[in-house]
């Protein structure tokens, strides 16, 4: 049964793992976490961790593409990722669509014509799971094409924003939370937001959208404008982190050559 979130956050203003609103779950991010890849990377959000490998850019037979590297997407979810432990294969649909997405975000991301006849595939292993998946697959990859040195305009960085709609009177108006957990999944409107930085003096622009649920969007400060604002700020907080990340290891690698 899914918590009652919109009752409780009505008199406490505490969600039900006793984060604010705007407060994202613990994130923690390496890379160069498997020697033998070309690229690497270990991303947990919360309760949920994903590990991500990259091979390429290689050229590759039958390419039909002769202008651009071709970035394709695989995820594996493990057996013990999920408290019902059942196994998730290649061909189930929510998988197939997560590959999509992936592999669409950082085939128009990545400078993909620096790589013609080529090809770059993502792997990623699901190695626990209580929401953020989509997002945390995103930032995993992102980080992992950096260490593989994969060229891009900026990290893509992702995260999920809901809202939670008055009922009963509970609430005056939507309240936004952000990087919702399995639970809040489960009972509240909520959509995948991934951004790149802009350019100097612009904003981010957002290359990822997905939309989990139906909402509103016809009155002013409509759930939906709610969960954009929102999310782009959570996306802005992911890209420090990750970032600091790159540049912590970057310094490490600068060291050991010394």
């Amino acid at each position: 049964m899914p918590l009652d979130t919109t009752s409780t956050y009505s008199t406490t203003l505490l969600r039900q793992d006793g984060r604010r609103w705007n407060e994202l779950r613990k994130l923690s991010a390496s890379i160069s976490t498997q020697p033998t890849a070309d690229g690497s990377s270990l991303v947990t959000l919360g309760n949920t961790s994903v590990v991500c490998t990259i091979t390429g850019p290689r050229e590759g037979r039958g390419q039909g593409d002769r202008s651009n590297a071709i970035v394709e997407t695989e995820i594996n979810v493990a057996p013990f990722a999920q408290l019902d432990r059942r196994r998730v294969g290649r061909t189930d649909k929510r998988v197939q669509e997560l590959q999509t997405t992936i592999s669409q975000a950082f085939q128009s991301h990545l400078f993909t014509h620096l790589y013609p006849r080529s090809s770059i595939l993502i792997s990623l292993t699901v190695l626990s799971l209580d929401g953020g998946l989509l997002s945390t697959c995103l930032n995993a990859a992102s980080i992992a094409l950096v260490d593989a040195g994969v060229p891009m305009p900026s990290i893509l960085a992702a995260i999920t924003s809901g809202t939670i709609i008055p009922t009963d009177n509970t609430l005056s108006r939507p309240e936004p939370i952000l990087d919702l957990n399995n639970a809040e999944e489960v009972e509240l409107p909520f959509m995948n937001l991934a951004t790149v930085r802009g350019g100097t003096g612009s904003e981010d622009q957002i290359s990822v959208l997905l939309m989990e649920t139906r909402v509103q969007m016809s009155e002013v400060n409509s759930p939906l404008e709610i969960m954009l604002r929102i999310g782009l700020d959570g996306c802005a907080q992911v890209r420090t982190t990750l970032e600091e990340v790159v540049r912590k290891h970057g310094r490490g690698v600068m060291q050991a050559r010394r």
